[in-house]
C-alpha cells in the first residue's frame, strides 16, 4: 500500500536567514534620526569659518564696501559726495523726470552708472598691486560679473523709464490737443474760456500755442466755424 507523499516542512522563522537577521536588528536599539541629525549639526558647527568675534563680524558686514558694487550706499568713504551729486544732476537734466516714479528710475540709472564707472579703477588698482594677471583671475572675473550685472540693471531701468515717459507724453499730447480744440470752440462762439475751469493742468499760454499750431497744421478744419457749431460743454464750475 503506497504511502502518501508528505509536503516539505515550512521553515520556521528561526530557520530563515533573512528572518533571523531582521529579528536580530529589531532587538538592537536604533538611534533616533532627529537626535542623530542634531548631533551632526553640532559637530559641523564647530568647524564653521564664519566670524565669531565682534570685530570679525563688523569686518564681515563691511565686505561689500571693499569695492562698493553691492553696497547699499552708492558713495564710498573715499569718494567725493559733491562729484556724486553732480553726476546725479546730469542724469536728472538729461531725462527731466516729471513724476516720483520717473525720478526713482533716474536715480537707479545714475547709481548703476556710478558703480560701473568705478570698475576700471578697481581693476587698475588690482594690477598695480600685483602685476601678474594670472594670480588675479578670480578677482578680475568677479569684477567682470559685477559689471555685467550692473550693465543689465542700467539698461533695464533705462527701458522702463523710456516706456513710462513715452506713455506720459502721449497722454499729455492728447490732452493738450483736446484742450486746444475746446479753446477754439469757445473762441468761435465768442465765449470766454479758462483752462483751470475745465480741469486742465496746462497753462493758458501753452493751450493757446497749441491752438495756433493746430490752425497752422489744418487751417481748413480748425478755421471753419461749422466744425465747432455744437454748443461747447459746460465748465467745471457750472457742472
Amino acid at each position: 500500500m503506497a504511502t502518501a507523499a508528505q509536503a516539505p516542512a515550512t521553515p520556521t522563522p528561526t530557520d530563515d536567514p533573512v528572518q533571523r537577521w531582521l529579528a536580530r536588528r529589531s532587538s538592537c536599539p536604533q538611534p533616533d534620526a532627529e537626535a542623530q541629525r542634531a548631533a551632526t549639526n553640532r559637530a559641523n558647527s564647530q568647524h564653521s569659518t564664519g566670524p565669531r568675534t565682534e570685530a570679525g563680524k563688523q569686518r564681515s558686514s563691511r565686505n561689500a564696501l571693499r569695492h562698493g558694487l553691492t553696497a547699499q550706499t552708492a558713495v564710498l568713504p573715499n569718494e567725493d559726495p559733491e562729484t556724486y551729486q553732480r553726476h546725479i544732476q546730469q542724469f536728472l537734466d538729461e531725462y527731466a523726470p516729471a513724476t516720483p516714479t520717473e525720478t526713482q528710475l533716474v536715480h537707479e540709472i545714475a547709481n548703476s552708472a556710478w558703480r560701473l564707472n568705478r570698475i576700471p579703477q578697481l581693476e587698475a588698482d588690482l594690477l598695480s598691486q600685483n602685476p601678474n594677471p594670472q594670480t588675479l583671475i578670480p578677482q578680475l572675473a568677479s569684477l567682470g560679473l559685477h559689471g555685467s550685472r550692473l550693465s543689465r540693471q542700467f539698461q533695464k531701468a533705462v527701458d522702463q523709464l523710456r516706456e513710462i515717459q513715452e506713455e506720459r507724453r502721449f497722454l499729455e499730447r492728447r490732452q493738450l490737443t483736446e484742450a486746444a480744440e475746446l479753446f477754439l470752440r469757445y473762441q468761435h462762439k465768442g465765449l470766454p474760456w479758462n483752462a483751470d475751469e475745465h480741469g486742465f493742468v496746462f497753462s493758458q499760454q501753452r493751450i493757446e500755442r497749441q491752438a495756433r499750431k493746430l490752425m497752422r497744421q489744418r487751417p481748413d478744419f480748425y478755421g471753419n466755424v461749422r466744425n465747432f457749431s455744437a454748443d461747447p460743454p459746460p465748465t467745471v464750475a457750472a457742472i
